[in-house]
Protein backbone atom coordinates (compact mmCIF):
# COMPACT_ATOMS: atom_id res chain seq x y z
CA UNK A 1 0.00 0.00 0.00
CA UNK A 2 1.23 3.51 -0.50
CA UNK A 3 -0.27 6.49 1.42
CA UNK A 4 0.33 10.15 -0.08
CA UNK A 5 -0.13 13.22 2.02
CA UNK A 6 -0.25 16.83 0.92
CA UNK A 7 -0.46 19.78 2.83
CA UNK A 8 -1.97 22.33 1.28
CA UNK A 9 -1.56 25.96 2.49
CA UNK A 10 -4.83 27.99 2.20
CA UNK A 11 -5.21 31.54 2.50
CA UNK A 12 -6.70 33.10 5.20
CA UNK A 13 -10.15 33.79 4.63
CA UNK A 14 -10.91 31.42 1.35
CA UNK A 15 -10.84 28.01 3.88
CA UNK A 16 -14.69 28.09 2.50
CA UNK A 17 -13.75 28.35 -1.12
CA UNK A 18 -10.82 25.84 -1.14
CA UNK A 19 -13.29 23.40 0.21
CA UNK A 20 -16.37 23.68 -2.26
CA UNK A 21 -13.03 23.74 -5.31
CA UNK A 22 -11.87 20.22 -3.51
CA UNK A 23 -15.86 18.96 -3.54
CA UNK A 24 -16.11 19.57 -7.11
CA UNK A 25 -12.41 18.53 -8.18
CA UNK A 26 -13.54 15.04 -5.91
CA UNK A 27 -15.67 14.46 -8.57
CA UNK A 28 -13.53 14.01 -11.64
CA UNK A 29 -10.33 12.93 -9.32
CA UNK A 30 -13.03 9.80 -8.35
CA UNK A 31 -14.25 8.88 -12.03
CA UNK A 32 -10.54 8.20 -12.49
CA UNK A 33 -10.12 4.67 -13.66
CA UNK A 34 -7.51 2.97 -10.62
CA UNK A 35 -8.93 5.15 -8.67
CA UNK A 36 -8.22 4.84 -4.01
CA UNK A 37 -10.69 6.95 -2.05
CA UNK A 38 -9.11 10.07 -0.80
CA UNK A 39 -9.97 12.25 2.08
CA UNK A 40 -9.75 16.19 2.89
CA UNK A 41 -8.96 17.04 6.36
CA UNK A 42 -7.68 20.03 8.56
CA UNK A 43 -4.31 20.77 11.03
CA UNK A 44 -5.39 23.27 13.49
Amino acid sequence: MILEGAMLQVKEGMEVEFEEAFSRASHIISSMKGYIPHELGKLH
